[in-house]
């Protein structure tokens, strides 16, 4: 089976090559969401939203994947890909979160993004506190390495 997307948009942001993976957020620059213009009128009462999902293409995938890998965040263990946030995807779809700043015409200002600039925007969803927020949520393994006697492979 073959699935294809098309792009409702484009993605701005100060990054050129790397983007961060951590705290960005915070980060000065501009950070624009821009949707072709015929999806301008999806955007109504988004920006009642505190938060939006944002779903890209990661359109400068640096790496192949592979199935097992060392994130940044893993003190030197190995984990598996389905279990890291790793850029280097078997489809190369990223996902996150971004706050709204606000929203003008077909254009969506967002706080800092994890995002490259230039990368095609796939999706908009809203982001719902009472539906997205799992209250039970961990770190898995990402807590396990900040007490390595706990640590299993």
């Amino acid at each position: 089976m073959k699935i294809q997307f098309s792009p409702i948009g484009i993605i701005h942001t100060p990054y050129k090559e790397d983007s961060p993976y951590m705290k960005y957020e915070d980060i000065d620059g501009i950070f624009c969401i821009e949707l072709n213009k015929e999806f301008t009128e999806g955007l109504h009462l988004l920006e009642k939203l505190n938060y939006c999902y944002i779903i890209f293409h990661i359109h400068k995938q640096k790496k192949q994947p592979r199935m097992k890998i060392f994130p940044p965040r893993g003190n030197g263990k190995e984990v598996g890909l389905f279990a890291t946030r790793s850029p280097n995807r078997i489809n190369p779809i990223g996902l996150t979160i971004a706050r709204i700043k606000k929203i003008e015409g077909n254009k969506i200002y967002t706080h800092g993004l994890d995002i490259l600039d230039g990368s095609p925007l796939l999706d908009i969803k809203p982001y719902i506190r009472d539906f997205d927020m799992k209250e039970d949520a961990n770190l898995g393994w990402i807590e396990d390495i900040s007490n390595p006697d706990t640590f299993q492979d």
